[in-house]
């Protein structure tokens, strides 16, 4: 934007330079011009006087040295029916033709230009005294005019560039300013905000964005207190559960061993939702879903499910939080216990590729009648909420990678959850206005 300003501002300002300069220049030109002429008239008009008393080459020879156009040899006197004193430069014809007129001409030449003064004297003789007015003379200070005008044209430009440039260092400062702020909001730092500067429209787009920051900060406050309440009003029928799993005796351990992890993850939601700070925007594929099927493994085993874990034998790291790597995979691996019989066997496949990193969990029952239905939010057809596909989608989208649906080799459904790994931002939704 600096660059289209300077270029902006050398574009007018040369323009209206070029308007006011161009006909300075010519008028300095025909002044000077004027001016040499001016002065051979004056010098034409002073020899008017000894012509009318002598009409003698010597007289006039002499008279004409007292000029400075004589000394310089520039001048010359033809009397009609005598001879020419000085040099002469003109043609004998435009000298024929001067003699004819009343006043004064001029005569181009190559070299410069003559001036022919016709002089009436007593009876019919008359005289024609001629001025040659060389080039140089014609231009004299011509040059030195335009080098003048020139160096005010380029100080105009100059002057115009740098106030553009200072004029559009403070709008793309602020503007960059306001996308560096809009890039940090969007990455999840609640605390950007901006010290309003600029130009007014910036300073007005500033002050939209600080209160847009101040809204999206309460709204998800809210939503976190909201969470967290959510989850601890779990607490209550948890505890009565414990209470009866209690006096089932011994026989019940098992179901107060999961309670007990259901417990555990309940809390971890209430403090993951009241914690305002940012979480770690990456985090090791490979060692989420180790402990998420470690938390699984027990009530497979209670369901005679067979399990394998593929691929996370190594650390892969991926630019997602662990916690909402970790809901996916819960929300994916408790679709596969509820909509599947006990005893259906499910596996966790991990791929690691240059630009993404793919989840697969595939299971080997029914499958999904309706893919397209089933990644609508809400949607579902076996009688839940229809959430736990919605909530790997927007995990994978926040990377610029998607979520897929197939059918497995183990028979049943596959989820593919593909997460990019390089930077690219994900596909903003287009709504008609």
């Amino acid at each position: 934007m600096r660059r289209a300003l300077a270029v902006l501002m050398v574009a007018v300002t040369s323009m209206v330079a070029l308007a006011f300069l161009v006909p300075l220049g010519l008028i300095v030109k025909e002044t000077a011009r004027s001016k040499a002429v001016a002065g051979a008239e004056r010098q034409a008009s002073a020899l008017v006087p000894v012509l009318a008393l002598t009409t003698r080459t010597e007289d006039l020879a002499h008279a004409m040295a007292r000029t400075d156009a004589g000394r310089r040899g520039l001048l010359a006197i033809h009397v009609k029916g005598g001879p020419t004193a000085g040099t002469s430069r003109a043609p004998a014809a435009d000298v024929a033709r001067a003699a004819a007129q009343t006043r004064a001409g001029t005569v181009e030449l190559p070299a410069g230009q003559v001036l022919l003064r016709p002089v009436a004297l007593d009876g019919d003789r008359g005289a024609v005294i001629e001025v040659f007015v060389p080039a140089d003379d014609l231009n004299r200070g011509v040059g030195t005019s335009w080098a003048v005008l020139t160096g005010v044209a380029v100080v105009l430009v100059l002057g115009s560039v740098l106030v553009g440039d200072r004029l559009g260092a403070r709008v793309v400062r602020s503007a960059r300013r306001l996308g560096s702020a809009t890039t940090a909001l969007g990455a999840g730092d609640l605390r950007e905000r901006i010290h309003p500067e600029g130009p007014p429209e910036l300073v007005a787009a500033a002050t939209a964005f600080n209160a847009m920051a101040n809204q999206v900060t309460h709204l998800l406050a809210a939503e976190r207190e909201l969470a967290a309440d959510l989850s601890h009003r779990l607490r209550t029928p948890l505890t009565a559960l414990r209470l009866s799993l209690d006096q089932l005796g011994t026989q019940a351990e098992p179901s107060r061993q999961a309670l007990a992890r259901l417990e555990g993850e309940v809390d971890t939601i209430i403090s993951a939702a009241r914690r305002p700070s940012r979480a770690d925007r990456a985090c090791d594929a490979a060692q989420v879903l180790r402990d998420r099927l470690t938390f699984w493994s027990a009530l497979a085993e209670d369901q005679q499910r067979p399990w394998q874990l593929i691929g996370a034998t190594l650390p892969v790291r991926v630019p997602v939080p662990a916690a909402e790597l970790t809901a996916a995979v819960d929300a994916l691996l408790g679709n596969v216990f509820r909509h599947t019989a006990e005893g259906t066997a499910f596996s966790v496949s991990l791929h690691e590729g240059k630009d993404t990193v793919g989840i697969l969990i595939s299971d080997a029952g029914p499958g999904i009648a309706d893919p397209e239905a089933a990644l609508e939010r809400g949607t579902s057809g076996a009688g839940s909420t229809g959430l736990g596909l919605d909530i790997a989608r927007r995990l994978a989208e926040s990377s610029g990678g998607s979520l897929r649906l197939d059918r497995s080799s183990l028979g049943g459904a596959q989820v593919q959850v593909w997460i990019r790994r390089t930077e690219k931002p994900p596909k903003p939704t287009l709504r008609a206005v």
